[in-house]
């Protein structure tokens, strides 16, 4: 069994849809809320009761992701890997382009 790392809750507008969910493995998964029956996270998922599955980061959150300057600078500032997507994503997931906000789980 793969042990989970660290949840990512995705909200719109205030209501949380979904959760991301990195794997100790390097594998995710997005499951949205139990009943959610509003606008999907992206066309290429859904809302469904499935639970999506991603042997590496998922291309929609990655697009959310800042490139260039930007990313250079977020690296720099937050002290965070070039390859950790789920830490790039939570650092700037209060302020990623469209509708979406992502925020890290508290357990």
């Amino acid at each position: 069994m793969n042990l989970i790392m660290r949840k990512a809750e995705i909200y719109i507008d205030k209501l949380r849809i979904g959760t991301l969910i990195e794997e100790s493995n390097g594998k995710y998964r997005f499951e949205y809320e139990q009943g959610y029956k509003g606008y999907p996270v992206s066309l290429t998922m859904p809302v469904t009761q499935q639970i999506y599955h991603f042997d590496i980061f998922p291309p929609f959150f990655d697009g959310l992701l800042p490139e260039g300057p930007q990313l250079e600078g977020l690296l720099r500032q937050r002290k965070i890997d070039r390859n950790d997507f789920m830490g790039q994503l939570l650092a700037v997931g209060q302020d990623v382009v469209g509708h979406l906000t992502i925020k890290e789980a508290q357990e």
